[in-house]
């Protein structure tokens, strides 16, 4: 992931005795010419800080009252986040013979006095949290923390938090950082603090944060801790335990057989990636992701047949909040593959330069990223991608070695089992690993073993339910075109010119303007319904137009031509609309 924000504690942590280091300045101003925005989150007071520190223009923010105030120095704006101090409570703070000391919103006294300013709080009824900081205590609103106020400087400044690391020392920097991708505590701070961590700053004091600052800046990627504290839950192994992932940024591929829940799990993916609130650049090739626009911040771009411009797609993913679903069903497969290698470089670019998406998406990858024409630099580690394909074979072994994480659903091919086995180095027959991917039920999947994972074995896992309804969606099938070979060719009895028909639009525009009596060697024979099973693989609606051309046989009067059309739009509209 890639590195763009740097969130400090201040005492304790780059300052001692409230004195910012000096070394620690100098680091902050290198990283900062690099292009790494630096917070600074601190509990006390803005105008107490600005004397401390001297000059705040060191930092692109300062997250100040533990998260209830935030100044942006470079336009020169402060903003207050939260409700002033109640003149009430203060007013009995002092009548009790304590010495609160207002910012504000925050109300500061010594943590000693606790249990009395907790016992006014109760009598006066008030939305009040008490929050520590070593020897201080802070009176805040309720849901009042640095993580909230480091958000709201995201927002402002147009970054995610999931390309920020961030660093404290004490009982109220656990909330800055669980928001950020990754948290640091430092090793001479809190213990409780570096037990939930995902990694410590070794050293003795502030002295020690400048070189490290220098160190995890230097690649500019977010290096994760292997303490697989952020996960992401997909489902249940079968002994109950969670079927999880890590939320790292890595290339993770699904495959599995035609129709055996493949984009659906893919969807459930995305669902939990967007509940993190990363973002999500997804190609949609087949249509089979249009619902995931009902959650927030997703857009659905080309559902109307015009795809975006790869120079718009790249200006929309700009921002922080926003995923985008690009629908490519009404395009023929050249145009696809044509706007996604030239979006795919675009977005790699982008995230080399602002980390932005964070997850890229690609259905049908075998369309894109076959073997012969993978273009270099499109699947790379630490690419955040996700492969979805049936045909493991067409996929680039290039494409292949770059993935580090496999799940695959039901599978009856052997060939593809060899393949898997082959690919994660699975111990164990090939049969084995057929009969165990042709026995997965609808709704599970297969955990296939990697580097990153401890397990040694496939692990079965059936997958959660899904947020959104996954629905085939069946009107896009009305306008997509049949492989080139697989067309229906009409022969009309007493002769005329043939007409072909390469989707079920055309196959239903030809029936209206056909006469019965005029394709009744086709009825006699069954080809409408074998072209439907065998060419659509759609044995649902093959079955009903055989029962049509039956009852014909048996009675030549009934209009089989309108009642083809009617079954057709029966399927692939009205269905999924009541759906």
């Amino acid at each position: 992931m890639k590195l763009r924000v740097l969130a400090l504690d201040y005492d304790g942590t780059i300052a001692t005795d409230g004195r910012l280091h000096a070394d620690v300045r100098a680091a902050i101003a290198e990283v900062r010419a690099r292009g790494v925005v630096v917070v600074l989150a601190t509990g006390r007071i803005l105008s107490d800080l600005r004397v401390l520190v001297g000059d705040i223009d060191a930092f692109d923010a300062v997250v100040a009252e533990n998260g209830a105030v935030l100044a942006l120095p470079r336009s020169g704006r402060t903003s207050v986040l939260s409700a002033p101090p109640h003149d009430g409570l203060l007013g009995l703070l002092r009548l009790r013979g304590m010495q609160p000391r207002p910012g504000s919103c925050v109300i500061e006294l010594p943590a000693s006095d606790a249990h009395a300013a907790l016992e006014i709080v109760r009598a006066l009824q008030l939305p009040l949290s008490l929050q520590f900081n070593r020897d201080r205590l802070m009176l805040l609103p309720q849901a009042v923390s640095k993580a909230t106020g480091l958000r709201e400087a995201l927002r402002m400044m147009r970054l995610s938090a999931h390309n920020a690391i961030a660093v404290g020392d004490a009982e109220n920097d656990h909330e800055l950082l669980l928001a950020c991708e990754a948290g640091y505590a430092v090793a001479w701070g809190s213990p409780a603090l570096q037990a939930a961590a995902d990694a410590l700053v070794v050293g003795d004091g502030p002295a020690a944060i400048a070189g490290w600052i220098r160190r995890i800046t230097a690649t500019g990627m977010i290096r994760h801790a292997a303490t697989g504290r952020r996960r992401i839950v997909v489902g249940r192994h079968d002994d109950g335990t969670l079927a999880s992932l890590p939320l790292r940024s890595q290339n993770i591929l699904i495959t599995g057989g035609v129709g055996s829940g493949k984009s659906s799990l893919a969807g459930l993916f995305c669902e939990r990636w967007l509940a993190q609130r990363y973002t999500i650049c997804l190609f949609d090739a087949e249509g089979d992701y249009g619902e995931l626009e009902g959650l927030p911040g997703v857009l659905l771009l080309g559902a109307d047949g015009h795809l975006p411009e790869v120079e718009e797609l790249v200006r929309v993913m700009r921002h922080a909040d926003v995923s985008v679903i690009v629908d490519m069903v009404r395009m023929s497969l050249e145009e696809k593959r044509r706007f996604v290698r030239r979006a795919l470089p675009a977005l790699a670019a982008m995230r080399i330069d602002c980390g932005l998406p964070h997850r890229v998406v690609l259905d049908e990858a075998h369309y894109f990223l076959c073997d012969g024409v993978c273009e270099e630099g499109l699947v790379v580690p630490d690419a955040g991608m996700l492969l979805v394909s049936y045909r493991l074979a067409e996929l680039s072994p290039r494409v292949l070695a770059g993935m580090e994480t496999i799940v695959s659903t039901r599978d009856t091919d052997p060939e593809s089992a060899r393949r898997l086995r082959e690919l994660v180095r699975g111990e164990g027959e090939d049969s084995e690993w057929a009969t165990m991917l042709a026995s997965i039920p609808p709704d599970g999947a297969v955990l296939l073993p990697s580097a990153d994972e401890p397990m040694k074995e496939p692990r079965p896992f059936r997958a959660s339910i899904r947020q959104t309804q996954h629905v085939r969606h069946r009107h896009k099938y009305l306008d997509v075109p049949i492989r080139r070979g697989l067309e229906f060719r009409f022969e009309f009895d007493g002769g005329g010119p043939c007409a072909v028909a390469r989707t079920l639009q055309e196959l239903v525009d030809v029936l209206g303007a056909s006469p019965t009596r005029r394709i009744t060697a086709h009825v006699r024979r069954g080809d409408l319904s074998r072209w439907i099973r065998e060419a659509l693989r759609d044995e649902t609606l093959a079955k009903t137009v055989a029962g049509l051309e039956a009852r014909w046989r048996t009675d030549e009067t009934s209009d089989f031509s309108g009642s083809v059309i009617h079954a057709i739009r029966g399927r692939y509209q009205v269905m999924d609309d009541s759906a």
